[in-house]
């Protein structure tokens, strides 16, 4: 499979950004702004500024389940940062998150905006904030939180591992392909024995947990991610296909997804969401139609 000369590490490393390939215009190895542009601010106290990556629909789900479960303080202004045009490193988003990375989030429903940045601790703030899927202390707060974390320290391997070598990198290399896959597939496994024993990850109960896995490892086991189904012979993890299946039948689970999608069938592409009535009036779709 490996289609590349052996290589041997300098003694120091200089960026070259032409070795980045598909992402070269999205990594860099310094922090910081590249350009000022301050970030729109919409009328709602949640302002969403975000991309429909996996980590961006986390947060969608969250809100639009939030709304779904009545809570009116949960409307929110979703704007686009297209990342490969290099918005996460305007000067506005990196005052929000100085790690320049979807998702960001910033209250203004306080005296003073809180900016929230990483899309676990965006969830566990909005979770907090509502008190709604997230357990009471104890033993269930414990599961949850624990499955929360382990998503957040497992997807790099799917992600930046896995699916960058898999799918992106400019050549197949077999020994990093081979090492991401053995990882991935035993996340899910660890994922699809824990379903064997609960409906949902922490328990009985939906929670920010399944809403921070789902759009990773949900997408995955239906094919969806990096086209990596058969290869990983996802079909076999039947507990992952049955909680997937329930998240994804959830409307406002839907809803989530299409929010700063920009790639698929116009109509799941609602690329910024301002109000309820967006999901009808403003998808990709319906904008090419009235534009015509």
């Amino acid at each position: 499979m490996s289609d590349t000369p052996a290589y041997t590490p300098p003694a120091v490393w200089t960026w070259n950004k032409e070795s980045g390939g598909k992402f070269a215009n999205i990594n860099r190895p310094i922090a910081g702004p590249t350009h000022d542009k301050q970030l729109p601010v919409g009328r709602h106290p949640l302002q969403l500024y975000s991309l429909g990556t996996p980590n961006g629909v986390k947060v969608t789900v969250m809100l639009e389940e939030l709304l779904a479960a009545g809570h009116a303080g949960a409307e929110y202004d979703a704007w686009l940062i297209p990342i490969g045009e290099g918005a996460q490193f305007s000067s506005g988003f990196v005052a929000v998150n100085p790690n320049s990375k979807i998702p960001a989030l910033v209250d203004h429903s306080g005296l003073a905006p809180i900016r929230v940045f990483e899309s676990g601790a965006i969830l566990l703030y909005l979770a907090e904030k509502f008190g709604a899927f997230l357990p009471e202390p104890g033993a269930a707060r414990a599961e949850c939180l624990s499955w929360l974390f382990w998503q957040m320290g497992s997807a790099p391997f799917l992600g930046g591992g896995f699916g960058h070598f898999y799918a992106y990198a400019p050549s197949k290399i077999e020994y990093a392909i081979d090492r991401y896959a053995m990882e991935v597939k035993r996340q899910l496994d660890v994922l699809d024995r824990r379903l064997g024993e609960a409906r949902y990850v922490a328990g009985d109960q939906y929670t920010i947990a399944d809403m921070a896995i789902w759009p990773w490892y949900g997408a995955l086991a239906k094919g969806q991610l990096y086209g990596a189904g058969e290869f990983l012979q996802v079909d076999g993890y039947r507990n992952v296909l049955r909680w997937t299946d329930e998240i994804a039948a959830r409307p406002a689970a839907k809803r989530g997804r299409m929010v700063n999608r920009t790639w698929g069938e116009p109509s799941s592409q609602l690329h910024e969401r301002h109000e309820a009535s967006d999901f009808e009036l403003r998808t990709q779709d319906k904008l090419a139609a009235g534009a015509a």
